[in-house]
């Protein structure tokens, strides 16, 4: 055997070694445990998560239902970060 071939199988079992050594550290970083401080994070009770539950149980009959659509506005202002409206008042000045 010439030292070239000797040289490549060396070069092709380091690469073997290393790309090993490589997947083995990745799947111990996984597999650690989730960090307790991620469900500190999560409020314990989310009224506006128990609607959207209900208004999901209620299946096609929740597009008729008034409280399903408040829901949904307060989802969809919630996931685009608007601030919610205030409610509709007369703000028309009255004539003197």
């Amino acid at each position: 055997m010439d030292s070239k071939m000797l040289a490549r199988i060396g070069a092709v079992v380091f690469i073997a070694i290393a790309i090993t050594a490589t997947v083995v550290e990745m799947t111990r970083k996984e597999d650690a445990p989730a960090s307790p401080s991620a469900r500190a994070l999560q409020p314990e009770r989310d009224p506006l998560r128990e609607s959207q539950r209900r208004c999901q149980q209620l299946g096609q009959s929740a597009a008729d239902d008034p409280e399903c659509l408040r829901t949904w506005a307060k989802t969809r202002d919630r996931f685009l970060g608007r601030t919610p409206a205030p409610e509709a008042t007369n703000t028309t000045p009255e004539p003197h």
